[in-house]
């Protein structure tokens, strides 16, 4: 006889057949019921297989809805992107480079125009009178781009950024012309010495960022000959104090000194961001806070006054700091001075990154901060190490090694020239240089160099050529 059983076992299922024999009028037969014992493990196993799978099916379910639902909000977007596109497909399929609106354009040239005239009506001299022609002709090519897209927009944007360097360039021309001009010399740095001064920052090489010199007013009655120094004290980016000596030897001495306290702590918005202080006579300017600001703090009063520098997009909060091998945090806003007064180099986005040169005045009058004009150039601030002023002549380096920096470029404000054939050393002792600054009244140069302080002489040549 045969004894048909179902067996579960590790998820068989299947008939078995076992042999038995008659017995006592019996059918007998040895069955081991191990063999058919219902396999609870492998059972609790696939029901949580079954339970993780409902659990993902589940999850992705929702994710599934989540995408119906975002999806017509993408294609939306992406219909909206498309439109707004279409204007620059003619201009991108013709290889024509645009970044810059026709109207945009179109009101820029026609405040040039007025600014010229006004400029030309006031000096009437033979640099006005090409000016003058030069954007007559321009204003002919905008008409031109507007009638048939045909003419190359970097081109046209390229001469526009020329004529209103000109044309700040012709602002600058003082009727008293030698009087303005009596402390600058004719031409170009011609060379720069080995350090005449090195010491070891009073706070110590552990703040490598900061800025230091002399006092860098012509002229000043108060505080003739000091010097200073001020330290970034918190991440090497911000710092609130200066430290000021009366003399040159209580300077190296690093002795009777008086420090002044800019702002009540790091976070404050008259905090010093970045290693760009200048001490003018009396008074502290400085990158102020999280801001496209220059502060400038009276050292008698403990006031502050501060003026937004111009531009599109004024790069700040480390946006475009100076880079070239090593980026040094925060470092987008410069202040220097020279035999002309002060200056604010930085970048912005509508000078694509380029850097910019401002000049700043203090109407004491009015008891206000000026941007009086303002140059473009085409060095990318990114790709300098750092730069300076001198005489209204813009100088940039570049990183050569851990022992010297470069001096490779120049930009002449009174021209509006430029020359990057420059090759001039300048040797250091570590590689980080954090500050780099002119001081007209002994023409040196002061470098803070990761917690080091180094002076250097600068002697001059021939100028720009026309």
């Amino acid at each position: 006889m045969l004894l048909l059983l179902l067996l579960l076992s590790s998820g068989d299922v299947r008939a078995q057949h076992v042999s038995g024999q008659r017995k006592n009028g019996s059918c007998v037969c040895q069955v081991n019921p191990a063999k058919w014992s219902f396999p609870a493990v492998n059972y609790e196993a696939a029901l949580q297989q079954v339970q993780s799978c409902e659990g993902s099916l589940s999850s992705l379910q929702e994710q599934v809805e989540l995408s119906n639902r975002r999806l017509p909000q993408i294609q939306a977007l992406i219909m909206n992107v498309t439109e707004r596109l279409k204007p620059h497909q003619y201009l991108h399929d013709h290889g024509i480079y645009t970044d810059l609106p026709l109207h945009l354009l179109g009101q820029d040239l026609s405040q040039l125009e007025t600014d010229i005239g006004a400029i030309h009506s006031q000096l009437n001299n033979g640099q006005t009178t090409k000016l003058s022609k030069e954007v007559a002709k321009l204003r002919k090519a905008v008409d031109r781009i507007q009638m048939s897209d045909t003419i190359n927009m970097k081109t046209v944007k390229e001469t526009l950024r020329y004529l209103k360097n000109g044309a700040e360039s012709c602002k600058s021309i003082p009727k008293d012309f030698r009087g303005r001009e009596r402390y600058c010399l004719k031409g170009l740095i011609s060379n720069i010495s080995e350090p005449v001064m090195t010491k070891v920052s009073p706070h110590g090489k552990t703040y490598i960022s900061g800025s230091w010199g002399k006092q860098a007013q012509m002229d000043s009655e108060g505080q003739k000959n000091s010097y200073w120094v001020q330290p970034l004290l918190n991440s090497h980016i911000w710092g609130n104090t200066v430290r000021l000596y009366q003399t040159y030897k209580d300077f190296m001495a690093s002795a009777n000194h008086r420090d002044f306290t800019v702002a009540p702590s790091f976070t404050h918005v008259n905090t010093i961001e970045g290693p760009s202080a200048i001490l003018y006579g009396e008074v502290l300017y400085y990158h102020c806070y999280c801001s496209a600001d220059v502060c400038r703090y009276d050292l008698n009063s403990s006031t502050i006054q501060r003026v937004t520098l111009p531009g599109i997009g004024v790069g700040f909060n480390n946006k475009f700091p100076y880079c070239y091998y090593d980026c040094r945090a925060n470092s987008d806003v410069d202040v220097e001075a020279d035999e002309l007064g002060l200056w604010a180099l930085y970048a912005t986005v509508g000078n694509h990154g380029n850097l910019v040169v401002s000049r700043l005045v203090w109407d004491s009058e009015a008891v206000t901060l000026n941007v009086t004009q303002t140059w473009e150039t085409r060095l990318f601030k990114k790709a300098v190490s750092n730069a300076f002023m001198v005489c209204g002549v813009l100088y940039a380096t570049r990183y050569v090694d851990e022992y010297r920096e470069e001096v490779f470029y120049a930009f002449d404000t009174a021209t509006g020239k430029e020359d990057n054939t420059l090759a001039l050393p300048l040797e250091k002792v570590a590689k980080g240089v954090a500050s780099l600054s002119y001081n007209p009244t002994n023409r040196q140069i002061y470098m803070y160099n990761d917690g080091y302080l180094l002076a250097y002489q600068a002697h001059f040549a021939s100028g720009l050529s026309d």
